[in-house]
């Protein structure tokens, strides 16, 4: 696929994606290209490479509020703010070990244009909750602005919630701003060993329940427990809830809890390293990693009311040799499912569909994905919708066509 010239500012943009449209051509959108195996097969003619669109421009940490050019390094991003003592507190997750790319590599707009939230989501909301303006470039070719650079603003209709999730098929983003938030002093993680799937969900609904501000709570089942931390015991599932805050709280916090988790368990404590580096492992999935044991499977992503996971991986588990974990108090499910014609679909998809959720295909070879839908099947009504949707703001289809569903 060849190359246009990599654009160097947001006028550079808009005159790529002109020429595009005047010479019917279709550009596929790539920041830094960390998630660009995520989706359908490109069909596009060219690569509009964003790389180049990178700095902050605006960092007011007394105003909660920074803003960066669209190919910043995500690195970057939380390096500065950490140095100031805040977070992205939707805590993003790097999917690039997942994906066979070294880690680090993603871009701030990549992250926003896939909506990609951390453990912490259950507290702290989706990327989307976090994101406070943009400005960006039409598929017709127009530059427009969305949102401001205040955590309240009253500006139209909220484009940010429209562009997170989109996956760079309504609009090129050239410029965003985020909220940030202060950084936790530090965090301890409570486990519970032996659950089985359906009373780590009722452990973890209790828990998200509580007056003891949960920020991440997860079940590791017992065949891949091990593989987020090394020291767990083998062949014993892991349930974990994370306290963040100032020590005393926290502190406190923990005894509380644990007087919870008791109920379900004897419960053990994982110190801030420990703790740090288990969320580490469920934020960016590293046991599925592509350069570990299960790096060969396909890697669904299946998102579900929280206390219907264990029902999801029931469905899973019950149909064949799928690995699973559960994040989001049960609301995520990770499912890394053997080789097949299909990816696995014919069972992920259906045992989503029960249980009123959906699933989205994140790993799979190139032919898999061209065939499989990636992201959830869309009929009648919500499929009119999103077509018009497209239509509005990339009418002849110029940005990253088919990325979502063929023709789109």
């Amino acid at each position: 696929m060849p190359e246009v010239p990599k654009p160097r500012s947001a006028a550079d943009v808009e005159a790529l994606v002109r020429w595009a449209i005047a010479e019917h051509k279709s550009l596929e959108v790539v920041g830094r290209g960390s998630k660009r195996s995520i989706g359908r097969p490109a069909q596009s003619d060219a690569t509009l490479d964003l790389s180049g669109l990178s700095g902050i421009t605006l960092y007011e940490p007394e105003e909660l509020v920074l803003s960066a050019r669209a190919g910043t390094p995500l690195a970057d991003i939380e390096t500065l703010v950490a140095s100031r003592g805040q977070e992205l507190a939707f805590e993003p997750a790097d999917y690039g070990p997942l994906l066979g790319v070294r880690a680090g590599q993603g871009s701030i707009g990549g992250v926003l244009a896939g909506n990609l939230s951390g453990p912490r989501r259950i507290k702290a909301g989706a990327a989307r909750d976090h994101f406070l303006g943009f400005s960006g470039v039409s598929g017709r070719g127009d530059t427009f602005k969305s949102g401001g650079r205040v955590v309240k603003n009253v500006t139209g209709y909220d484009l940010c919630k429209l562009m997170a999730g989109s996956w760079g098929t309504l609009a090129v983003m050239t410029d965003v701003t985020i909220k940030t938030l202060p950084k936790s002093e530090t965090e301890a993680t409570i486990v519970v060993q032996g659950l089985a799937d359906a009373a780590a969900m009722s452990a973890m609904a209790a828990a998200m329940g509580s007056a003891y501000d949960v920020s991440g709570a997860a079940h590791l089942p017992a065949r891949i427990a091990r593989q987020f931390l090394a020291d767990f015991p083998a062949g014993q599932a892991v349930t974990a809830f994370r306290l963040e805050g100032v020590e005393p709280s926290v502190k406190h916090r923990i005894q509380t809890l644990g007087a919870v988790a008791k109920a379900f368990g004897p419960p053990a404590m994982l110190d801030t390293a420990r703790s740090r580096t288990l969320w580490r492992a469920i934020r960016d999935v590293l046991p599925f990693a592509a350069h570990g044991p299960l790096g060969a499977r396909p890697v669904w992503r299946v998102s579900v009311a929280p206390m219907r996971g264990a029902e999801v991986g029931h469905m899973i588990s019950a149909a064949g040799s799928g690995e699973i974990f559960y994040d989001w108090a049960g609301g995520l499910v990770w499912a890394a499912m053997p080789p097949s014609d299909d990816a696995g679909e014919a069972v992920v998809r259906p045992a989503a569909e029960a249980a009123g959720g959906h699933a989205t295909l994140i790993r799979a070879p190139v032919a898999i994905r061209a065939i499989v839908p990636v992201f959830g099947p869309q009929e009648g009504a919500l499929a009119a919708l999103t077509g018009r949707v497209k239509d509005s703001f990339d009418p002849t289809g110029v940005l990253n066509r088919g990325r979502m569903w063929a023709g789109f």
